[in-house]
């Protein structure tokens, strides 16, 4: 079993753990393997590669990545095939005429979800990372599918653990975390938290605005379709201060139904 040189012996043992989890579970097609460019994702891809087993590695582009990061992907990942969704993420905002929440995630099923079904999917999944996530298991089906499983060979990894990989084995993570970020993922995310949403709203600006607008055009098609009544005063504005800062207003309630 190929291990990594030089790495303290509590993490050497976790990637031997990973490494045999991955070679114990492969399935005769392969895996797949999730791949967005963060660095839980970049050490699941490393310790794949080490685990000498069959895959084919995707990256789901969704329309809202940060820029920074499709630039990382392209630059060190160039082997890596881009998953591109029927439409963009604001197309589906103005269709569905609500914005996506943190209990009503359509983006996630739309732009990411919708791949690997059937398949064993490996991903960089960690218990640590939110309480949702603290019950996720190394090996587990899809409660959406059960005919797809997901791989977690990183789930019981703390964030330094990730961090020390990274270091040990030269690997290049993406500038973002730099500046900052402690997770990245799509830009302006509900998941994020409002403080989150404004600091990346102030930091990919043309994100705001494209979100603004898709949420324009859905208050308009709202109308077309006979409920102006409901979206009667609201704004898109209105909107977007509702998502971002759960902001009481006159309007709230309208926000509320909308989005």
């Amino acid at each position: 079993m190929q291990t990594s040189l030089n790495i303290p012996d509590t993490m050497r043992e976790l990637e031997e753990r990973a490494i045999a989890a991955i070679q114990e579970h492969e399935p005769p097609e392969g895996y797949y393997l999730a791949f967005s460019g963060g660095k839980d994702s970049q050490v699941v891809y490393d310790l794949v590669k080490k685990a000498g087993v069959k895959y084919d590695v995707h990256f789901h582009f969704t329309t809202v990545d940060p820029p920074e990061l499709l630039r990382f992907v392209k630059k060190h990942y160039p082997e890596v095939p881009w998953d591109r969704p029927k439409h963009s993420m604001f197309y589906y905002i103005e269709r569905k005429g609500f914005l996506p929440t943190r209990g009503i995630r359509y983006c996630c099923s739309l732009l990411k979800e919708c791949y690997g079904k059937g398949r064993v999917v490996v991903t960089g999944v960690r218990r640590e990372e939110s309480k949702k996530r603290s019950e996720r298991n190394l090996y587990e089906p899809y409660t959406k599918d059960k005919k797809t499983i997901f791989l977690n060979p990183i789930v019981d990894w703390k964030d330094n653990t990730v961090w020390n990989y990274i270091g040990a084995n030269n690997i290049q993570a993406c500038c973002l975390y730099e500046e900052g970020f402690e997770r990245i993922g799509c830009v302006m995310c509900p998941l994020a938290g409002g403080k989150q949403m404004e600091k990346e709203a102030k930091r990919w600006p043309k994100y705001y605005m494209a979100y603004q607008r898709a949420v324009a055009r859905g208050l308009e098609r709202a109308k077309e379709r006979g409920r102006a009544s409901l979206v009667s005063g609201l704004t898109a504005e209105d909107t977007m201060r509702w998502w971002i800062y759960a902001e009481k207003s006159p309007c709230s309630e309208q926000c509320q139904l909308f989005g």
